[in-house]
């Protein structure tokens, strides 16, 4: 009875087992479940992502964000001189109000610039990491590099089609201002122009950002990207937007509070009541180096979810988990998708399945001989069913059409007039004397 029960109980295990165990669609690249996405494991798989090819990932982020710094940094020295070590005290920050903002504003937009060029470069480290393959940073850029002077194009017009968006609501209240037009309609103007100008840049930007992994991962053009962008994005805006926004206030939190603040402090410490040249070089220098330690560490993250929002919108609209495993299927248990090319990005290029060609017109039918033709093959209209005429005595007229005499059954001989019913007979009288 006991080796009876020891089968049983090791089936039941390996049921068990079987039933923790995740499929390989599941988890085919480890960490990033190869299927449609949640919002946290679109979080989750960037920093995956990151975790798992350290060195191309933050290799390229070190450098996309070095060189961008590095300019602004110059740049707000020149135009700001010596104030730019200043900053700290109220006087100059009161003074060069103007000045700060508008380079503040212009570093932003450098950053999301990069953050853009950086999430398509991303795009083939994540997608051999999707697909279990390794992802040196000599391999990403022969990946891109097809397609790095149309990826600047598309960041291009992904940021600059959003800043119009912002500009254009704003045109009216920018008017009254250089015409020293009625206060009233500036104040107007630009209660209407600020939140329109807002909305319409998240969204526009929100709707392409899909734009820059696609040219990519795809091989597309500029335009076929933001078309490509468009289709993937227009009935799934707010889901994009949320998470975008979730990863924005987690990217605030993690670059200002985290990793910026102690840098601004040792600048306080080092360089607070310094004046001169060298102070104020030292300062910015600080400065420079906290920027850089924390953009590169966090554009990553921003860059990794953009291109996690496009897979899972090529798995949620066009099935692309589905169709890549059933690529698997058909090459064997061991293949690898993307495999079949030079590059490993066909697997993302979309498939275009000819349409199915239309059926051949059918041969017009010869028309009914008896009747018009009223029906779509030629046929005649309706027929009733036939109905029996009564049958004629012999030597009658004839009627088409009418049924003859039953088989076996002899007709009234001509001449014959029916006899009229008789009356019972009455019954004889009885022995009684009365009837019947």
């Amino acid at each position: 009875m006991g080796g009876a029960a020891h089968p049983a109980s090791g089936a039941a295990g390996t049921a068990g087992a079987a039933e923790a165990a995740p499929d390989r669609a599941e988890l085919l690249g480890g960490d990033i479940p190869f299927r449609p996405l949640g919002i946290a494991e679109i979080l989750d798989g960037s920093i995956a992502c990151i975790r798992r090819n350290p060195r191309a990932i933050l290799g390229l982020s070190v450098l996309i964000t070095g060189v961008i710094q590095v300019l602004n940094s110059v740049g707000g020295y020149l135009l700001l001189g010596d104030r730019a070590g200043d900053d700290l005290t109220p006087d100059p920050v009161m003074r060069s109000v103007g000045d700060q903002f508008a380079l503040a504003l212009l570093g932003l937009l450098v950053s999301a610039y990069g953050t853009l060029v950086l999430a398509g470069l991303l795009s083939p480290a994540l997608s051999r990491t999707l697909f279990e393959r390794p992802a040196p940073l000599r391999q990403v850029w022969r990946d891109t590099r097809p397609v790095f002077a149309r990826l600047l194009g598309t960041a291009a017009v992904v940021l600059g089609v959003s800043l119009l968006g912002a500009v254009v609501p704003l045109l009216p209240f920018v008017l009254v201002l250089v015409t020293d037009g009625p206060p009233a309609v500036g104040v107007l103007a630009g209660l209407f122009g600020f939140p329109v100008g807002l909305a319409l840049m998240v969204w526009l930007y929100v709707l392409w950002v899909l734009a820059v992994p696609a040219v990519v991962l795809e091989r597309q053009t500029v335009r076929g990207a933001l078309s490509r962008a468009f289709q993937l994005s227009r009935r799934r805006w707010w889901r994009t937007c949320g998470t975008l926004l979730l990863a924005l206030l987690i990217t605030i939190f993690m670059g200002f509070l985290a990793l910026r603040i102690p840098f601004l402090v040792l600048q306080l410490v080092l360089f607070g009541d310094g004046t001169g040249e060298g102070p104020v070089l030292g300062a910015l220098a600080v400065d420079t180096l906290g920027r850089i330690v924390s953009w590169s560490l966090i554009t990553p993250f921003d860059a990794g979810v953009i291109a996690l929002l496009y897979i899972d919108r090529r798995m949620r609209r066009e099935g692309f988990d589905l169709d890549v495993m059933t690529r698997g299927r058909t090459a064997g248990p061991d293949a690898l998708p993307g495999a079949e090319s030079a590059d490993g990005l066909d697997v993302w290029r979309p498939v275009d399945f000819p349409r199915a060609a239309a059926y051949p017109p059918l041969p017009d039918r010869p028309p009914h001989p008896f009747a018009p033709p009223v029906g779509p093959w030629g046929q005649g209209p309706p027929q009733p069913y036939p109905v029996g005429t009564p049958i004629q005595p012999p030597g009658g007229p004839h009627l088409p059409g009418g049924y003859g005499a039953q088989h076996g059954h002899r007709g009234p001989p001509p001449g014959h007039t029916p006899h009229a019913p008789q009356p019972p007979r009455a019954a004889p009288p009885n022995e009684w004397g009365g009837a019947g």
